[in-house]
């Protein structure tokens, strides 16, 4: 009965974690995107949760080891059009050892994930996209991680697992890459830039025009001309 109950949760585990199978496999042809060059790759963990039991891991870590996975998997893009990613982990559980299949939990991680055009200095996605990755499956985690991996091990399968998900993440919006994309935020950039340019400049005419008369500094040569008596200069 007990068997019974556990094998729909164990056959969401196990589809989840075929999701990121193949992940850590740089050896592959980098899929087409389009146009894509990776540029900086800011990662932040300080408010990182743990979720339900897991091991601790510090935000130094986490930010280490899914700059370096997406580095090496995003990098591979040689295009000529920088972007950015901005990645902000949210949760993560490192698999605590446990009995097996009963209390065996998997690792995950929970991570938002923001692209940013270099050239119009713009959100590519205005809303960061959250990403929940679960550790990928290998004959170490098809019980647990908790049993047969370190912590130190498991956040690398995370994080590498993590970067699988951003690529396919972006293959999965190639239209944001496209000529017609990036010409449409450069023109959007551009109207925002002018229109914040017109409205600082209607702010500080309409200062100037409130200001009290006593708070004009006074003009020497229009002082003088008002004071010079008739016909000086002539």
């Amino acid at each position: 009965m007990i068997a019974t109950r556990l094998r729909p949760w164990a056959l969401v585990l196990a589809v989840a974690a075929l999701a990121g199978c193949g992940a850590g496999d740089l050896s592959r042809p980098a899929p087409d995107i389009g146009d894509v060059a990776l540029g900086y790759t800011i990662v932040v963990a300080d408010n990182a949760k743990m979720a339900g039991p897991s091991r601790e891991a510090t935000p130094e870590e986490w930010e280490a080891a899914v700059r370096d996975a997406v580095v090496a998997r995003i990098g591979r893009h040689d295009g000529g059009k920088l972007y950015h990613l901005g990645i902000g982990v949210d949760a993560y559980a490192l698999a605590i050892p446990g009995i097996p299949v009963v209390l065996a939990p998997k690792s995950a991680i929970v991570a938002s994930v923001t692209l940013w055009d270099d050239s119009a200095q713009v959100k590519v996605n205005p809303e960061p996209e959250q990403l929940t990755v679960l550790e990928q499956l290998s004959p170490e985690t098809v019980v647990s991680s908790g049993l047969t991996q370190s912590r130190e091990q498991q956040i690398e399968n995370l994080s590498v697992a993590l970067a699988g998900a951003i690529e396919r993440w972006m293959v999965r919006n190639k239209q944001w890459f496209t000529t017609e994309a990036v010409a449409e935020r450069a023109l959007q950039a551009e109207r925002t830039a002018f229109e914040g340019q017109l409205a600082r400049g209607q702010v500080a005419a309409s200062a100037n025009v409130l200001l009290p008369p006593e708070a004009v500094e006074d003009d020497p040569e229009t002082d003088a001309a008002a004071t010079a008596p008739a016909g000086a200069g002539n």
